[in-house]
């Protein structure tokens, strides 16, 4: 019977021939289910298809038109066919690849693979020496692109900034041209319009090596919005049509208020977004099909006691974590936001807001992730408040990963060599694993009272503080060649005469 018993608990710890065997890789969570899904979606066919929309760019409208969509006699107001989304959803990938400047394949935009970075379009900037607000410069740019490049836990860069020491009608290339220098990281930006999006993209293709090199292995996703609710302005679509055309990725981002531009409610809201940004993709994949585009948006809530858009609520975090359910319910790679907050300075709430959403959009397997630095519900960046974004997204990461569960894992060996009353710090199996299993911050503290008091008894933001200035001093992004800084030069150098004409 003892031999039986033994066999009995072999089998149980043996995963070769454990058949049903179901393994989570990761930790996880939905806020919607598949029939939530589905009423959803059905929901926002609704709308497109009896609501509808206006769409201010006559080649567009073309587009729908030839489709088989509904054209009202404004001609501007166009209805979209349950049948037309359909096919567009079926022919828009469902992964996106984002290569770094160096062509290698870093962000793979499928399943629930989250990938975080900044935002953009701030005003305000922190000053990293000063700790004053202050509008935003170009430097600033450049010292975000050089403060991404070094963390370990920031996927790409975005600029946290609408620069204001240049012409203001070419602050979105001004961006560019800094991010480009210090960074190998993938870029997400924005462009004002279609000639400064081509300003761009000729940017990127020079330092790729031309229009195919980028088209391959892109290291740019464009950042645009629709007017919500259900206005497409000009700019917006031709921009969606120029990106169509090129074949690159895109992701069209309606920033609906739930209480002001979305419904009091958190399901009318995630409606009202799903039908901006899928009208977005509609007229992508009817101007090129198979051109890549990403779904989402920025989903936020109306405080209706201050007015303010609410970047730290928990609406904000659950809103985001259902739009994403919905478009992996689609199989389309998707857009969120984590890593933000409404707090004015870096405080304790700068922690709350960021901890909670970087968390929960992890947690739901949104792809790209961004706005990690932004404070004032949007109106200021802080590079000590990317460094602690940094920080929060490695820690969650870690829980991520979850219970790895093999035999080395298990260690039943060092279990029973070590035995009762035993320790195993001198344990080879605690060197091999450690390093693996064990999360260690960068600016969190873990040392006794005594230790911390003589190293100076700094607090959590004077460490981020100095850890954004350590990077600033010493860190050196890979430079590209003079070559390449010309010609970049000089694309900048034109579009400032086409501004002045």
């Amino acid at each position: 019977m003892a031999i039986k018993r033994r066999n009995k608990r072999a089998v149980k710890l043996d995963d070769s021939i454990r058949t049903n065997q179901v393994s989570n890789n990761s930790i996880q969570f939905r806020v919607l289910n598949e029939n939530q899904c589905e009423r959803l979606y059905n929901a926002v066919l609704e709308v497109m298809e009896n609501v509808g929309m206006q769409i201010h760019h006559k080649g567009a409208v073309e587009l729908l038109r030839n489709a088989g969509c509904w054209v009202e006699d404004d001609g501007i107001t166009v209805k979209i066919p349950s049948h037309v989304v359909k096919k567009a959803i079926a022919s828009s990938p469902s992964r996106i690849v984002l290569s770094n400047r160096n062509k290698k394949r870093k962000l793979f935009l499928e399943r629930n693979n989250a990938y975080f970075g900044p935002g953009p379009t701030l005003l305000n900037f922190i000053d990293v020496n000063t700790g004053e607000r202050r509008p935003v410069v170009k430097n600033d740019v450049l010292n975000t692109a050089k403060v991404v490049d070094a963390l370990p836990n920031i996927d790409f860069c975005m600029s946290l900034a609408n620069i204001s020491d240049c012409t203001s009608d070419l602050a979105d290339v001004h961006e560019v041209h800094a991010m480009l220098q210090n960074t190998t990281k993938p870029i997400v930006t924005w462009a004002f319009d279609r000639d400064n999006l081509d300003t761009i993209i000729k940017m990127f293709e020079v330092v790729a090596g031309g229009e195919k090199e980028l088209q391959m292995n892109p290291n740019v996703l464009i950042y645009s919005e629709p007017t919500t609710p259900f206005v497409h302005t000009y700019e917006a679509v031709d921009k969606l049509l120029y990106l169509a055309e090129k074949g690159l990725p895109q992701n069209y981002t309606p920033a609906v208020q739930a209480g002001a531009t979305g419904p009091a409610t958190r399901a009318g809201t995630v409606i009202v977004g799903a039908v901006d940004t899928l009208a977005g993709l509609v007229i992508s994949q009817l101007k090129n099909p198979g051109a890549p585009f990403i779904c989402g948006g920025v989903i936020t809530n109306m405080d209706m006691k201050t007015t303010v858009m609410c970047y730290g609520s928990p609406e904000f975090a659950v809103m985001h974590a259902a739009t994403v359910d919905l478009f992996k319910y689609l199989n389309i790679p998707t857009f969120s936001t984590a890593g933000c907050t409404d707090s004015c300075i870096l405080d304790e709430q700068v922690g709350i807001d960021q901890a909670i959403t970087i968390y929960t959009a992890a947690l739901s397997g949104g792809n790209i992730i961004h706005d990690v630095g932004y404070m004032d519900g949007g109106m200021v960046g802080s590079l000590e408040a990317l460094c602690m974004g940094d920080e929060i997204i490695g820690e969650v990461r870690s829980i991520m990963r979850g219970v790895r569960v093999d035999d080395e894992a298990l260690g039943l060996d060092v279990i029973e060599k070590v035995g009762p009353g035993g320790h195993f710090l001198n344990e080879k199996h605690t060197m091999d694993n450690f390093r693996k299993e064990f999360w260690y911050p960068e600016t969190i503290e873990r040392s006794n009272y005594e230790d911390w008091k003589n190293s100076g008894s700094l607090t959590y933001r004077q460490k981020l503080n100095i850890r954004a200035k350590k990077i600033l001093e010493e860190h050196q992004p890979q430079k590209l060649t003079d070559d390449i800084i010309e010609q970049l030069d000089i694309l900048v150098e034109e579009a400032e005469k086409r501004c002045k004409k």
